[in-house]
């Protein structure tokens, strides 16, 4: 579990409920059911109009992404891609074989099978990147609908608001509920707000980091694979990946392989 999502939304809650606290009013003032329900399920509504409903579903599969995603250690594979290098380079491509069904990552192992079945290396680079745009594609239409979910959650709550108001304006001349009517409706506008700030654009951004690590990984994996495929020399296949690191995980990487 991700513990910076999950004490960020605690966190934020918490935030709101203490300010509303400091602030001298109950807690119950700000609980409205039909407040929530038109914000909420309106948000729901809407993002179902734009997408397919396979994608709305499939949310929830993002959400656990979001949470629970465990972010690959890049150092590691790199160490593991030198090694498979140093190993072909001595007993050839066709020794890899035993290592493939030790590789964890479907990506990798598909592309270190490709190599040593003696692909083209060109068809190589070709399936490879056909599947990691896929990936990022399959990835970005979780990511856009949750962007989307975030946009239209504070136009319920304006809708919301102004439902209040006009409910509010019908009733003028009993002067003893203009007061509870309006804060009714005000806030339908913070349970938009909070929707979309607290909960929606956040994960929208946590979701949209964790897609571009895993696209790098994979990226890291394609260059490893055609660099083992071309017999290149382990200190510069280990050079060559570790360009995709920032200067301080580099530091993370094994020593210097001999050829």
């Amino acid at each position: 579990m991700d513990l910076g999502s999950v004490g960020g939304l605690i966190g934020g809650s918490a935030a709101v409920i203490i300010g509303i606290l400091w602030a001298g009013s109950p807690l119950g003032a700000y609980f409205d059911i039909p407040s929530i329900f038109i914000v909420v399920v309106g948000s729901i509504m809407s993002t179902a109009i734009a997408f397919p409903l396979k994608k709305c579903l499939g949310i929830f599969g993002f959400l656990r992404w979001a949470f629970f995603s465990k972010a690959a250690d890049p150092a590691q594979t790199i160490d593991m891609l030198v090694t498979f290098s140093e190993k072909a380079r001595r007993e050839g491509l066709l020794a890899l074989e035993d290592d493939v069904s030790e590789v964890s990552d479907p990506f990798l192992k598909k592309g270190i099978q490709l190599v040593v079945d003696g692909t083209d290396p060109e068809l190589v680079r070709n399936l490879l990147s056909t599947d990691l745009n896929n990936i990022g594609e399959r990835h970005m239409e979780g990511i856009n609908l949750m962007i989307f979910a975030a946009g239209i959650a504070p136009a319920y709550g304006m809708v919301g608001t102004l439902i209040g108001l006009i409910a509010m304006l019908r009733n003028l001349e009993d002067k003893a509920s203009l007061g509870p009517n309006m804060a009714v409706a005000l806030i339908t506008t913070m349970y938009g707000s909070l929707m979309a700030n607290l909960i929606l654009t956040p994960l929208a951004t946590k979701l949209d980091s964790v897609n571009k690590n895993e696209l790098m990984m994979k990226e890291i994996m394609i260059e490893g694979t055609l660099s083992i495929q071309q017999g290149d020399n382990p200190r510069i296949v280990k050079e060559k990946l570790a360009s995709y690191l920032p200067p301080a995980q580099r530091a993370s990487l094994g020593g210097d392989e001999r050829d």
